[in-house]
């Protein structure tokens, strides 16, 4: 190959032989070696990510606000000739800086390995075969094919064949762009009509429009749930530092130094800001992400596991959703002087192999069992269905002759044939009695010899697609969830209302037409009371989900295919189906990597229950903002001194954070009503929780001094290992809607729980670290902390949920 890469336009301007000259390649496609060395000397068909040394991440950790504020701590307890104590919590930190960076760690690996299993695929010729290949792999010189709903996967240039493609998202140009051989398509242009062969000219950076390899965008605008993340984090941080104000303002009245109040200062801030918050329930995602790819399920975002567990309606495409997708012809009906053998030849004839399109092959194997001679006619041209015509054609020869063969929906197919006569009205009774029976069918048509304008109607295919046998089932589960389906389909309405009563989604089934007789306003109203439209044309879908979400719905929606795009893009939980066009996966939010109804289900369910994690560490975290600055504020008013040390309000620190990483793993039950953000209801009910818990506190406090006669050192002991003791049994409660026995905590949370009270209890008893208080006094702390949370917390937790519906 030339030592010099050309541009896309360089070869714009040369003809294919000059191209396949330069690329040294030809027709036959490469060799699995010659694509081997052609990757070692271009580099794989990608933009490599600029990887971060772990060194300069796992230390830029220490930099933040977090860290800022140990880092203080550290050092003002070096000012105050605390050495020791400084170097216990530069340690806690360092601990703390490992465990951030282990989790980020983890979870850029979930989001590689997202990316990787949703790579797009291109369609190669190599060693003298179409194989399917990671787009990645695909090198200069490549032939590919591609067609109706593909990602083109690298800059390449038509050899033949001809396109109508999309570059909007490349040039903002939204009128498709038709090409013809020896065009340029480029990477990342989405193939709206057509089917071409192409050879590759420029992969990876040297594409015209760089980066285009990818399927999975990282980058995008906050999501509701980020937004309500940085609202909480920022009024629990005006609380906090109105809080703050008040207590300095009194602490200068007292005439404590500057050190002491700086001391407190940092204290408080350590405690009562939620700088974690948007870190944390990210590592929440990344970890329910994972579980549902073991369930069949890719998101190719984070917060898509938000929108699942919200949507209240789902619209469901019937074709492979609702039924099995595996169709066989159960009926052939001939007419005039053609025969059974006639329809599949000119049926077959109309379709394509190569396009592994379900009803092609259906159709091509069909005729084959007939023993229908294929070989006998060469085709000139093929036009591949198209779903806003409803019909793929090609113009084929036998003998010296030419016609036009016609593949597609009866409807369209019957209004091409200019001469309907009887036979086009035998035809509509036939097809309705085939409709009764859940029957879909193809209509197939020809024209007269050298004449492509007279198309005759030449018969019918009724082809029989079951729904599959956990459908109705299925179905029952998703309004059980708290969801309505609605079924969309192209069908008739017979057949759309047979396969409804099968599946029981409901008896509301009308043609799409009847809705979009209607004004806005009218549709609005009435779009929901229907159970499922029929005749819908992939265009019709982005209009439900949009006249669904004009009514305050959150919707869902299933597709496979590339005018299915725009309505996957637009419903909350865009569910790309199993075997989906590239451009249906790159708009969905989630792509099945299974067939089945009970994907999707096992989808909203885990959804739900990844939702409930992140909403326990939301109450969690801002009912402990509660209860410790109250304790600290009023510890400060009634004791005139700071009630925690920086090492005990490091340790609270270190132990909260083992058992809220855990929730990230919690054993919950998922609800059967959508869940959706509640920012008044959910600050409401912890703020309520989180004052109950701040007068057992300092009801603790109050027992260590008046009671124990603690002094000052020891007090400080005395309340770290209260609040301490406190976190982990509110974990505990608050993890459960209803009452804490409802439910049991999984295995990490429970270990994690245990594992703190054992440990700390130990630090108070044999004073490692910190100043010693009795057993009798440590056991004290764990039993009134326990019977606090749970005895009284926890019945008033139960009401205060209820009352807020969370």
């Amino acid at each position: 190959m030339s030592a010099k890469i050309k541009s896309a336009s360089d070869f714009r301007q040369l003809s294919i032989g000059e191209t396949f000259k330069i690329l040294e390649a030809s027709i036959l496609g490469l060799t699995e070696s010659e694509a081997k060395n052609r990757i070692e000397r271009f580099g794989y068909n990608e933009i490599a990510e600029e990887k971060k040394n772990p060194f300069v991440e796992f230390f830029s950790r220490y930099w933040g606000p977090m860290p800022w504020l140990l880092e203080l701590a550290v050092a003002l307890s070096c000012m105050l000739g605390h050495y020791v104590e400084a170097l216990i919590i530069f340690v806690l930190l360092t601990i703390n800086v490992s465990i951030g960076f282990t989790h980020s760690r983890h979870t850029r690996k979930v989001l590689e390995f997202l990316k990787k299993r949703l790579a797009i695929k291109a369609k190669v010729f190599r060693e003298g075969k179409w194989v399917v290949k990671d787009a990645e792999e695909i090198v200069p010189g490549d032939i590919i094919l591609v067609g109706l709903g593909d990602l083109v996967p690298a800059d390449a240039k038509i050899v033949s064949g001809e396109l109508s493609v999309d570059q909007s998202a490349l040039t903002g140009e939204s009128l498709p762009v038709n090409l013809h051989p020896s065009d340029i398509v480029y990477s990342s242009s989405i193939v709206m009509q057509g089917e071409a062969r192409c050879v590759v000219v420029n992969t990876g950076a040297n594409t015209y429009f760089g980066r285009t390899a990818e399927l999975v965008k990282v980058a995008k605008p906050k999501s509701h749930q980020e937004k309500m993340m940085m609202t909480i984090t920022k009024y629990m941080m005006y609380f906090g530092l109105a809080a703050l104000m008040l207590t300095s303002a009194y602490a200068l009245l007292l005439n404590m130094g500057i050190l002491s109040i700086l001391t407190f200062a940092v204290i408080f801030l350590m405690g009562a800001i939620p700088v974690a918050l948007p870190a944390v329930l990210t590592i929440v995602q990344a970890v329910g992400a994972m579980e549902l790819a073991k369930k069949g399920v890719l998101v190719t975002r984070l917060d898509s596991i938000e929108d699942a567990a919200s949507i209240d309606i789902v619209c469901l495409d019937k074709t492979g959703t609702i039924t099995q997708n595996k169709l066989s012809v159960v009926e052939v009906i001939p007419f005039s002087e053609y025969k059974k053998e006639d329809v599949a030849l000119i049926a077959a004839l109309a379709s394509e192999e190569e396009s592994k399109d379900m009803i092609d092959l259906t159709v091509i194997n069909y005729a084959k069992s007939l023993g229908v001679n294929l070989d006998s006619y060469r085709r000139i041209s093929f036009t591949p269905f198209n779903p806003s015509i409803k019909r793929s054609e090609a113009i084929v020869e036998s003998d010296g002759v030419r016609f036009k063969v016609v593949k597609g929906a009866p409807q369209m197919i019957i209004s091409l044939c200019k001469k309907a006569g009887a036979v086009c009205q035998e035809g509509k009774v036939i097809l309705d009695e085939l409709s009764q029976k859940g029957y879909r069918t193809l209509a197939v048509a020809k024209s007269g010899n050298n004449d492509f304008e007279n198309i005759q109607l030449v018969g019918f295919l009724a082809l029989a697609d079951p729904i599959r046998p956990d459908s109705k089932t299925m179905i029952e589960e998703i309004k059980r969830l708290g969801i309505k389906p609605i079924m969309l389909t192209g069908d008739n309405i017979s057949i759309a209302k047979e396969i409804a009563r099968q599946a029981s989604i409901g008896d509301r089934i009308v043609p799409i037409a009847e809705l979009k007789a209607l004004n806005e306003t009218d549709k609005a109203k009435v779009v929901e009371a229907y159970d499922g439209f029929a005749e819908v044309y992939p265009e019709d879908k982005y209009e439900i989900v949009n006249l669904l979400q004009s009514n305050g719905h959150m919707v869902g929606m299933t597709g496979d295919g590339v005018n299915d795009a725009p309505a996957l893009k637009q419903a909350e939980m865009g569910i790309a189906v199993s075997n989906s066009t590239d451009v249906a996966k790159a708009s969905a939010s989630m792509v099945l990597t299974e067939k089945g109804m009970n994907v999707i289900v096992n989808a909203i369910k885990i959804s739900r229950q990844i939702y409930q994690r992140m909403l326990t560490w939301v109450i969690n975290k801002v009912t402990k903002v509660i209860q410790f600055v109250a304790l600290l504020t009023i510890g400060l008013f009634w004791l005139r001194d700071i009630i925690l040390s920086f090492l005990g309000m490091t340790l609270l620190i270190f132990a909260n954070d083992f058992a809220t990483m855990s929730l990230a793993t919690d054993n919950v039950k998922h609800t059967n009503n959508p869940n959706k953000w509640n920012l008044k209801n959910v600050t409401l009910a912890s703020l309520l929780v989180g004052a109950l818990m701040a007068i057992g506190g300092i009801l603790a406090l109050a027992i260590g001094k008046t009671h124990f006669h603690l002094k000052w050192e020891k007090l400080q002991t005395f309340t770290m290992l209260t609040l301490v003791f406190y976190s982990q049994f509110r974990v505990y409660i608050v993890r459960e809607r209803g009452h804490f026995w409802s439910s049991k905590p999984g295995k990490e949370l429970t270990i994690s729980i245990i594992a703190t009270l054992i440990v700390f209890t130990l630090l108070g008893i044999y004073g490692i670290i910190i100043p010693p208080i009795s057993p009798y006094q440590v056991l004290f702390a764990l039993g009134f902390s326990a019977v606090f949370t749970i005895g009284i917390v926890d019945p008033f937790k139960y009401l205060v949920f209820k009352k807020f519906q969370l």
